[in-house]
């Protein structure tokens, strides 16, 4: 399987955006991390940061939305040129409308799940989806501890991805590192953000290079 690293840039220089993404050319997309202290208890920035950033890289967008009334607002970041939308599925009313009006504005649609939220009641909406998205913390704040008991989650999502077929990606999201990364990769992951241990590198970049190595080497056993 192909492995991605998505670095979060969460944990970099906010105010040095285009420097800090240009730091990481080896990534597979850059994650943004959208939070409005309503769905979880922080506040990070919206859509016209997101429109900022993708004025000033070419690299592919991932887009991870913590937000409240989510149906309403995801569209506009696919709008706004986001390759990768992921939207909550604890927040949206009408999750398959909104993939598929995220798939028509050319977006890929994705589906992230809390820790405790289980992924069987939303097997059926698989083939709506480009990527499912499990975190492995508690989402709202970088530089969490991850949490090994989503593993088991992570195993039954993957089984359930292999019986739908198709190419539907795997991403985990929480305390991703060199330390954790391959417990992810054996039980199913292929799409990995990583935040705290690519921005606190000397060199974030090799980190990445370093991270999708491991990952590769892990699946290939």
């Amino acid at each position: 399987m192909g492995i991605r690293i998505t670095p979060s840039i969460l944990n970099a220089d906010l105010a040095d955006l285009k420097h800090e993404i240009a730091r990481i050319p080896s990534a597979d997309l850059i994650h943004l991390d959208v939070m409005d202290n309503r769905f979880v208890p922080n506040l990070t920035f919206g859509l016209p940061m997101v429109e900022s950033i993708r004025a000033s890289t070419d690299q592919l967008l991932d887009i991870h939305l913590m937000i409240a009334e989510v149906d309403r607002w995801a569209p506009g970041y696919a709008e706004a040129g986001a390759e990768s939308v992921t939207f909550h599925v604890e927040a949206s009313d009408a999750p398959v409308r909104l993939a598929r009006e995220l798939r028509k504005l050319g977006s890929r649609a994705s589906m992230a799940l809390r820790p405790a939220t289980p992924i069987e009641p939303y097997a059926d909406l698989l083939p709506e989806l480009d990527m499912i998205l499990l975190m492995t913390v508690e989402p709202g704040f970088g530089g969490q501890s991850f949490l090994d008991v989503v593993l088991p989650k992570l195993r039954r999502t993957r089984a359930l991805l292999d019986a739908h077929g198709g190419d539907i990606w795997l991403q985990v999201d929480g305390g991703i590192s060199e330390s954790t990364i391959e417990r992810c990769v054996d039980a199913g992951a292929d799409t990995f953000v990583a935040g705290s241990a690519v921005f606190s590198a000397a060199d974030p970049d090799a980190m990445v290079r370093s991270l999708k190595a491991q990952a590769e080497a892990a699946g290939a056993r």
